[in-house]
C-alpha cells in the first residue's frame, strides 16, 4: 500500500549564502574583462561598465567579511588598485557628459555657446587620454589579464563559511555607514564628505543587488538607497565640472565664472532634493 509522505513540520533552512555570492562575484569579474575590450567609440563606455562591475565585486566581498579569510582583502586591494588607474579615462568622459547634460537644458544661447566651447576642450582632453592610456596598455590588455587572474582566485575564498549571520552584519554596517556619511556631509558641506557618502551609499545599493532575494535587509528602504546613489552621483559630477574651473583650467578664462555658476546651481539643486530624500536612519541598521 503507497504511504503518502508527510511533511516535515520545520520549515528547510535557507540556503548558504556564499556560493550565490561567489557566483555573483565571478560574473561582474567576466564582464569586467568583457567591457574592457570594447573598442573604438565604445571604449569610455566600457570602461564606465567595467568599473561599475568591479564595485560591485568589491562590495560583494565586503559582505564576506570576516568569513572569506585573508586572501579576500588582497583581491580587493587589486580591485581598487585597478578601478583608480581607470578613474582617469572615466573622469575625462564624466566631464563631456555633464557638459552634454547642462547644454540639454540650457534655452539662452549665450550659455549654450560657453558650453559648446567648454565641451570641445573637454572632447579634446578625453582624447588625448584615451590615446595616452591605450599608448601604454594597448587594447587594456594588462588590465584583463589582472582581472583574470583574480578571477581565478575567487573559488579559493572560504565562501562556504559565509552564513546569513555574517551576512546581515556586514549589511548593517553599510548602513550604519552610510547614515555616518550623510550625516557629516549634510554637517560639514565639504565635497570630500559628500563624495564619501556617495561611495558609500553606491556600496549599499551594489549590495542590494548582489544580495538579490536574500532576506537580511529591512524591507522598503531599497528604493530610497539607491535613488539616493544616483542623486550623488550627479552631484559628484557637478563637483568635478567645478575642480576643471580653477586657474589652471583649460576652459577660458571668460567661460569660467558662467561655469562655476552652473555648477554651483546644479548642485544647490541636487544637495537640496538629496536634503529632502533624507539620509538612512540609524534605526534602519536594527531591520
Amino acid at each position: 500500500m503507497e504511504q503518502t509522505a508527510v511533511p516535515s513540520p520545520h520549515p528547510p533552512p535557507p540556503a548558504a549564502p556564499g556560493p550565490r555570492l561567489h557566483d555573483y562575484a565571478a560574473a561582474e569579474l567576466a564582464r569586467a574583462i568583457a567591457c574592457l575590450g570594447w573598442r573604438g567609440g565604445r571604449l569610455h563606455a566600457g570602461v564606465h561598465q567595467a568599473r561599475k562591475s568591479l564595485r560591485r565585486v568589491r562590495a560583494t566581498l565586503a559582505l564576506g567579511l570576516p568569513q572569506l579569510g585573508p586572501g579576500a582583502a588582497l583581491v580587493d586591494r587589486e580591485l581598487r588598485r585597478l578601478n583608480r588607474r581607470l578613474s582617469k579615462l572615466r573622469d575625462a568622459q564624466a566631464l563631456v557628459e555633464t557638459l552634454d547634460a547642462l547644454l540639454a537644458e540650457s534655452d539662452d544661447e549665450a550659455t549654450a555657446q560657453v558650453l559648446r566651447r567648454a565641451r570641445r576642450i573637454a572632447a579634446r582632453a578625453r582624447a588625448g587620454r584615451a590615446r595616452s592610456t591605450l599608448a601604454a596598455d594597448p587594447q587594456l590588455q594588462d588590465r584583463r589579464a589582472l582581472l583574470a587572474v583574480l578571477q581565478a582566485a575567487l573559488p579559493a575564498l572560504r565562501w562556504d563559511r559565509v552564513t546569513g549571520e555574517s551576512v546581515a552584519e556586514q549589511w548593517r554596517l553599510s548602513l550604519l555607514r552610510v547614515g555616518e556619511a550623510g550625516s557629516r556631509a549634510q554637517a560639514t558641506h565639504r565635497d570630500e564628505d559628500w563624495h564619501r557618502w556617495r561611495r558609500r551609499a553606491r556600496r549599499l545599493s551594489q549590495q542590494h543587488r548582489a544580495l538579490g532575494d536574500a532576506a537580511v535587509r529591512p524591507d522598503g528602504i531599497e528604493g530610497r538607497h539607491k535613488k539616493l546613489a544616483v542623486l550623488l552621483g550627479e552631484a559628484q559630477d557637478h563637483a568635478l565640472l567645478r575642480e576643471h574651473c580653477s586657474r589652471r583650467s583649460a576652459f577660458a578664462r571668460a567661460d569660467r565664472a558662467l561655469l562655476r555658476a552652473l555648477t554651483a546651481q546644479g548642485l544647490q539643486r541636487l544637495r537640496e532634493r538629496i536634503a529632502a530624500l533624507g539620509a538612512p536612519a540609524a534605526g534602519d541598521a536594527a531591520g
